[in-house]
């Protein structure tokens, strides 16, 4: 089933499955023949929705501007959008699987949780595959065999450094006299999905080099029904810093609500990647106020990123997702510039080449994959794999807060807004 999208409800009314192409323009200067990218978009499953639409949203910004400036080599972009469920392999790889069928010229994504069996389904084709995915036990995948996934990606740092970057965080808060610890100790409440494991375990390998120790971990569940009995488990632990290691807005939202009711008084409280996706402000409200939390794929607050950012809340209003929005919105404009310089967007193999050694630099940094994971370098340098000594080498991983029921960037000092200030529990 293919059809075609309202240009301002792009997913909306998209039976789960369908095919579907934006907005055919109008414009009769650009060639018959669209430059087709395929977005398996998540609209009818129970997760990942948020940052999908954030992923389209952004995609769609970028391909209206192109299209309204002549389209790439005289050709229109247009998109093919399939759902997904990002926690099912099956669903994955029967939505590549329509796309390889739609002969699409690349695909583009934010994220599934299941990398592997996505990737598979499309190892055969072969069309550049650029997605936000934030997996280091993928991106190890396509070191070992970069012949079956020499056309795979990843657009941003691998999720080993929420864990390998916390101490450093910590230690460089308090060093600046904005954070006085209770005590040296981290608190890591985790969930149970591989990415946030891996993350705890990023974060244990790291502590014992760093200033700071692991004072207990905690297991929760996916969906957690009652965050008392953690929150309690917090109080009681005690340490300086605590890690909620999980992924879902609104379940953030819920803890913040029921952490500043009953709270562990002066302890920094650091929620991992969820706070970035609209609803947790939307649901959480005034309740967020001063809770810490950072992505590895963030939109800057520099000129470039707040220029981006006016642009997108006027075409799309109200509260505005911080990561995948210009992920995407770069990964298209890096596509673009790969298929300018080959001249032939059916070129895979040529276009693949082309995106390996050369770099881009988005909205959210510096996207360079020229590394055996070949995923985006991670800045600031942590001492571990893909890093980058300098700001305009490597993707800033930003830590935020949220100030006056906004997030502010607090963290690296080459691309913080403000500096952080005291949670309302800490006095």
């Amino acid at each position: 089933m293919i059809r075609h999208i309202n240009r301002r409800h792009i997913v909306g009314g998209i039976a789960a499955g369908a095919v579907a192409m934006p907005f055919v323009s109008r414009r009769p200067a650009l060639a018959a023949d669209p430059i087709l990218i395929g977005l398996p978009t998540a609209q009818t499953a129970q997760a990942g929705v948020a940052d999908h639409q954030d992923y389209l949203n952004g995609a769609t910004l970028a391909m209206e501007e192109i299209n309204a400036a002549g389209g790439v080599l005289g050709r229109e972009i247009q998109f093919v959008v399939v759902d997904v469920d990002p926690l099912s392999p099956e669903s994955c790889q029967i939505a590549i699987s329509k796309l390889v069928d739609a002969k699409v010229h690349a695909i583009g994504c934010a994220f599934t949780l299941v990398p592997i069996p996505t990737a598979d389904a499309s190892s055969k084709y072969k069309c550049p595959f650029l997605w936000g995915v934030t997996q280091r036990n993928y991106t190890e995948e396509v070191a070992k065999d970069p012949e079956k996934y020499g056309h795979c990606f990843q657009t941003d740092p691998s999720e080993v450094h929420y864990g390998y970057t916390f101490p450093t965080f910590l230690k460089d808060m308090r060093d600046a006299g904005v954070w006085k610890p209770l005590n040296n100790g981290v608190h890591i409440v985790q969930e149970q999905i591989a990415y946030n494991q891996t993350i705890s375990k990023a974060l244990q390998e790291a502590l014992p080099k760093s200033e700071f120790t692991l004072a207990k971990i905690t297991d929760i569940q996916y969906p957690v029904q009652d965050w008392g009995p953690v929150i309690q488990d917090i109080k009681a632990t005690g340490a300086g810093a605590v890690m909620i290691d999980h992924w879902v807005a609104a379940e953030y939202a819920a803890f913040v609500k029921q952490y500043q009711a009953d709270p562990l008084k002066g302890a920094l409280v650091y929620l991992q990647y969820g706070p970035s996706q609209p609803e947790f402000l939307e649901l959480s409200g005034p309740a967020a106020e001063g809770f810490v939390w950072s992505t590895v794929l963030g939109v800057y607050a520099d000129e470039k990123g707040k220029a981006f950012r006016e642009k997108y809340q006027k075409r799309f209003p109200g509260i505005m997702g911080l990561c995948y929005t210009g992920n995407s919105y770069d990964t298209v404009y890096f596509l673009k510039a790969a298929w300018e310089a080959v001249g032939d967007p059916s070129k895979f193999k040529e276009v693949c080449d082309w995106i390996r050694v050369n770099s881009y630099r988005g909205v959210c940094g510096f996207m360079d994959m020229n590394n055996k994971y070949q995923e985006c370098a991670h800045f600031p340098d942590n001492g571990y794999d893909v890093t980058a000594t300098e700001l305009e080498k490597g993707m800033g991983q930003l830590f935020f807060q949220v100030q006056d029921v906004q997030h502010k960037i607090i963290y690296p000092d080459a691309l913080k807004e403000v500096a952080l200030r005291p949670a309302p529990w800490w006095s």
